[in-house]
């Protein structure tokens, strides 16, 4: 039985973004992009200045290490420099399920395919290269946006995981669950294709 990890670190390349693994020295071009409030408002975390965003990239190295999560940041490939991040986790290999998330891009590349170039490129591995059978998605239940975004790309809404987190303002916060399954793939590929083709 092979003891190597399921999910390993990987480049992906794309035509608007490059997703590659997180790494310190992203710290820099992250801080620039990063203190937006509106960037964190669904989120448990809050990054508003550079020790915050420090911690934040400690823990996700963290888990890199640990193997329980993949993290990538979000580079440009026009200019070279990182506008976001986003990561695989809740690896669960024996099932072949993973969630895409942590999910955040610079205000001024939001609407630009970016960010949906870049769920075409994980989703691609997820089910190309890894043979995944679900790929799942989750985000705050009054996350209009977002859950729009995500039926948008063809993920197909499962449900609402009530008092799911609490958030940092003491809020209990309802989650909405979305997937991609195996068989649903080639379909919300060409559905992703074309939209970034427009």
């Amino acid at each position: 039985m092979s003891t190597e990890p399921w999910i390993r670190p990987v480049t992906l390349e794309g035509r608007l973004v490059r997703l590659e693994p997180l790494r310190p020295d992203h710290l820099a071009d992250l801080a620039e992009v990063a203190f937006d409030p509106h960037l964190w408002r669904w989120t448990i975390a809050r990054p508003i200045d550079l020790p915050t965003l420090e911690a934040w990239l400690t823990a996700a190295l963290d888990a890199a290490e640990a193997g329980t999560e993949r993290p990538f940041a979000t580079i440009d490939q026009a200019s070279g420099r990182a506008i976001g991040s986003t990561r695989f986790l809740n690896i669960v290999s024996e099932h072949r399920r993973l969630e895409i998330g942590w999910t955040w891009i610079a205000g001024s590349y939001q609407r630009t395919g970016a960010n949906r170039e870049a769920k075409l490129l994980q989703l691609g591995h997820a089910f190309e290269d890894l043979g995944a059978n679900r790929v799942e998605f989750k985000t705050d239940s009054l996350n209009e946006q977002s859950r729009a975004a995500l039926l948008g790309i063809g993920a197909t809404f499962e449900g609402i995981f009530r008092n799911h987190m609490v958030m940092p303002d003491g809020r209990l916060r309802h989650s909405a669950y979305y997937s991609v399954v195996r068989e649903a793939w080639p379909a919300v590929r060409a559905r992703l294709e074309a939209l970034l083709e427009r």
